[in-house]
C-alpha cells in the first residue's frame, strides 16, 4: 500500500469535502481516503498496482476541484502566507460589501426605521426616494448599489454555479442560487414598476415597490463573507 497526500483546490465547505472524498474512494485500489477542509488537503492510501496518483488526481478533477501531489514536506510558512493573502482579499471583498449595503439597508427601509422611531423622513429623502411617482428611482438606485457588492463576491457565482452544473452542488451553489433569485426578482420589479408608470396604474408600482430584494442578495454575500472570514481565522 502507498500512501500519498495530496492538495485540494476549490473546497469551501464540508459538503465539497464529502464530494472530493467519494470520489476517490469511488476508485478500485482505493484502501483509505481522508480530506481534510481546514487544511485543504487529502490523505489517501492505495493500492499502486491498480491505481497512480494521475488517476486520483483525475477522479478530483472530474468532481469540479483541483489537486496536485503535496511533494514539499516543509511547506508551513507558504501555507500560512497563503492564508493571510485569502483573508486579506476576503477583508477588502468584506469592506467594499459593507460600504454598499449599508446605503443600500437604508434606503430599502428608511421608511421603516424613521417610522420605528417616530421621525419624520427627511426633505432629501422624501422627495428622492418616497411615494410612487420615485418608485423607479427608489428600486433603480437599490439595483446600482448591489452591483459593487455582486462583482466584489463574484467567486461565489462562479464556483457555486460550476459545481451547480456539474451536479456537484456545494454552499457556493446555495449562496449563488439564493442571491441570483433576488436580484432577478428585482430586476422583474424594475420592469414592473416602469410599466405600471408608464400606463398610469398606480396600484401595481404601489405592490412592486414593496417586493424588491435587492437588500435581501447583498446581505446574503456580506454575511456568508463574514462567516468564511471567522471560520479561516479560528
Amino acid at each position: 500500500m502507498k500512501k500519498v497526500k495530496f492538495n485540494i483546490q476549490g473546497m469551501t465547505c464540508s459538503s465539497c469535502s464529502a464530494h472530493v472524498e467519494n470520489a476517490v474512494k469511488k476508485l478500485d485500489g482505493i484502501q483509505k481516503a481522508s480530506v481534510n477542509l481546514l487544511s485543504n488537503n487529502m490523505e489517501v492510501e492505495y493500492d499502486e498496482k491498480i491505481l497512480n496518483n494521475n488517476k486520483i488526481i483525475e477522479a478530483v478533477t472530474q468532481a469540479g476541484y483541483g489537486a496536485s501531489e503535496d511533494t514539499n514536506k516543509k511547506e508551513v510558512e507558504p501555507k500560512k502566507d497563503k492564508m493571510k493573502d485569502v483573508l486579506k482579499s476576503m477583508k477588502k471583498r468584506l469592506i467594499v460589501s459593507i460600504c454598499f449595503l449599508i446605503p443600500l439597508m437604508y434606503i430599502a427601509m428608511y421608511h421603516m426605521f424613521y417610522e420605528w422611531f417616530g421621525l419624520p423622513i427627511p426633505e432629501f429623502i422624501n422627495n428622492m426616494f418616497h411615494g410612487n411617482e420615485n418608485a423607479f428611482i427608489f428600486a433603480f438606485t437599490q439595483f446600482l448599489l448591489l452591483l459593487p457588492i455582486m462583482y466584489v463576491n463574484r467567486n461565489y457565482f462562479i464556483v457555486g454555479f460550476k459545481h451547480l452544473f456539474k451536479a456537484t452542488p456545494n454552499m457556493d451553489s446555495l449562496i449563488a442560487l439564493g442571491s441570483t433569485a433576488a436580484t432577478a426578482y428585482g430586476i422583474f420589479a424594475i420592469y414592473m414598476i416602469g410599466y405600471g408608470l408608464g400606463h398610469n396604474n398606480l396600484e401595481l408600482v404601489q405592490r412592486y415597490s414593496m417586493d424588491i430584494y435587492f437588500e435581501s442578495a447583498g446581505t446574503i454575500l456580506t454575511l456568508i463573507t463574514v462567516r468564511k472570514i471567522f471560520r479561516n481565522k479560528i
